[in-house]
C-alpha cells in the first residue's frame, strides 16, 4: 500500500508519481487505460514548448519548467525537446506585448518587421510585426509520459496499475480508500487527483469538502480537432524550405497555431489546429473521435491563405482533448489531503515536470502554488 495515490498517469499525474518517488514516497498511480492512451490529453509526439504569454506568470513558470525538462531528459538518455523557435503574429497576439515580458524576463528573443519575417520564412504567410524567439521548440507528449513512468518505476517507489477506472474515493481514518468500478481497491495517505477531462465526472466521487467543490470554477471540455498539412519545396529552385518554426497566429478572426508535426505524421507535414476551435461536449463520455468536415475546411482554407509552404490537404487528421477553466488559468489545489491537478486549459504539456513538482509540495506541504491556481482564486474572478 502506498503511502500516496495519483489517479491519471497522463503527463501531470506522471510527473507528480516520478517526483514524490524521488522525494522517497510510495506512490500508487492509478490509469484507467494505459499510460498516454488517446482518449485523454497526453499522447501524441507533437505539442509545443514556447515561453511567449502575455503574463510574468505563465512565462516565468516556462523558465522555472525548463532546467526541470533538462534534467528528465537527462535520465532519460533521450531528448524530448526537438529546438524548433517559435513565431507569434496577429494584432490580438501582439507580438510587440508579447515582446516586453520576454525583455523583462530575459528570454532571448527577436521583434521582426512583417517583410523581414517574410524573407526568413518564406513557407509561412504573416500578419504584422512577428515576434521569435529561439528557445521554443517541439515536445513529445508521449514520450515523455513514458519517461516519467519509466523514471518513477525505476525507483522501486511506484507501482502502476492499468485499466483500473476509479469508481469512488472514501475518507477514513488516517487515510483514503479508493475504489475501481469492478470492487478492486488501494488505500493510501493522501490522494492527488489528475484525470484530465475526466475530473468533471470524478468530482462527485472525491470526497472533497463541500466548500472547496463549491468553490472550484466550471470546466468545459471540448474535443479539439487536429490537421496534418504535407510540405513542399520552396519553389522553382528546388531547395527545401528551412526548419519550421512553431507559430501562433490570432486576430480578430483567427486563432490558429502550427508546429511540425513529429512522429505521428511521419515527420513530413505540419500539425494545424484552432485554439479552442473543437465542440464542446457534456462531459468526456460524449467524445466521438470524429473529424468533422467543417473543421477540417476551416483548416484547409488557413493553410491556402497562410502557409505557402504546405500543401492544402490534409493527409493526416487528430482529435484531443481540451479541459478549460474560464480564464484558462489552471487548477492546482488541495483540500483535506486531496490535491486537484487539472484543467491546464490546452497549454499543460510545456510545464509537465513543474507541474509535477508543485502538486508533489502541496501533497508533501513542501511548498505552496501561485494564488492563481487555487481554487479560492477562480471562485473571485467567477463572481467579479
Amino acid at each position: 500500500m502506498g503511502e500516496y495515490i495519483v489517479i491519471g498517469a497522463g503527463l501531470a499525474g506522471a510527473a507528480t508519481a516520478w517526483r514524490l518517488a524521488q522525494r522517497g514516497q510510495d506512490v500508487t498511480l492509478l490509469e484507467r487505460s494505459a499510460p498516454a492512451n488517446p482518449y485523454g490529453s497526453s499522447h501524441g509526439s507533437a505539442r509545443i514548448f514556447r515561453y511567449a504569454y502575455p503574463s510574468e506568470l505563465y512565462t516565468g513558470l516556462v523558465i522555472r519548467s525548463k532546467p526541470l525538462w533538462d534534467e528528465l531528459e537527462r535520465e532519460n538518455g533521450a531528448r524530448l525537446i526537438e529546438p524548433t523557435g517559435a513565431l507569434d503574429h496577429g494584432a490580438v497576439n501582439d507580438p510587440v506585448g508579447l515582446a516586453r515580458f520576454l525583455d523583462a524576463l530575459g528570454v532571448e528573443h527577436e521583434l521582426l518587421p512583417e517583410a523581414e519575417a517574410g524573407s526568413r520564412w518564406p513557407q509561412y504567410g504573416f500578419d504584422g510585426a512577428v515576434l521569435y524567439h529561439p528557445g521554443a521548440g517541439v515536445l513529445d507528449a508521449r514520450n515523455t509520459v513514458e519517461a516519467f513512468v519509466r523514471l518513477a518505476a525505476a525507483t522501486g517507489r511506484v507501482r502502476l496499475l492499468t485499466n483500473w477506472t476509479v469508481s469512488s474515493i472514501e475518507r477514513r481514518t488516517g487515510g483514503f480508500r479508493v475504489e475501481s468500478t469492478v470492487g478492486d481497491v488501494v488505500e493510501g495517505e493522501k490522494v492527488v487527483v489528475a484525470a484530465g477531462p475526466w475530473l468533471p465526472t470524478l468530482l462527485d466521487s472525491l470526497a472533497l469538502p463541500a466548500g472547496f467543490i463549491h468553490s472550484l470554477p466550471s470546466f468545459e471540455v471540448r474535443e479539439e480537432q487536429a490537421f496534418h498539412f504535407p510540405y513542399h519545396d520552396a519553389g522553382a529552385s528546388g531547395a527545401p524550405y528551412p526548419a519550421w518554426p512553431t507559430f501562433m497566429h490570432e486576430n480578430e478572426t483567427v486563432d490558429i497555431y502550427g508546429l511540425p508535426g513529429g512522429r505521428d505524421a511521419g515527420y513530413h507535414g505540419l500539425k494545424i489546429a484552432h485554439f479552442n476551435g473543437g465542440t464542446v461536449i457534456p462531459s468526456i463520455f460524449d467524445r466521438t473521435g470524429q473529424i468533422r468536415p467543417e473543421a477540417r475546411q476551416r483548416a484547409r482554407d488557413y493553410v491556402k491563405e497562410w502557409v505557402p509552404g504546405v500543401e492544402p490537404d490534409s493527409y493526416a487528421e487528430a482529435t484531443c482533448m481540451f479541459t478549460s477553466t474560464p480564464s484558462s488559468d489552471f487548477l492546482i489545489d488541495e483540500a483535506e489531503g486531496i490535491v486537484v491537478l487539472s484543467a491546464c486549459s490546452g497549454r499543460g504539456a510545456k510545464f509537465a515536470p513543474l507541474l509535477g513538482e508543485l502538486a508533489a509540495d502541496l501533497a508533501t506541504g513542501a511548498g505552496t502554488v501561485p494564488d492563481e491556481f487555487r481554487a479560492a482564486y477562480h471562485s473571485r474572478r467567477s463572481a467579479a
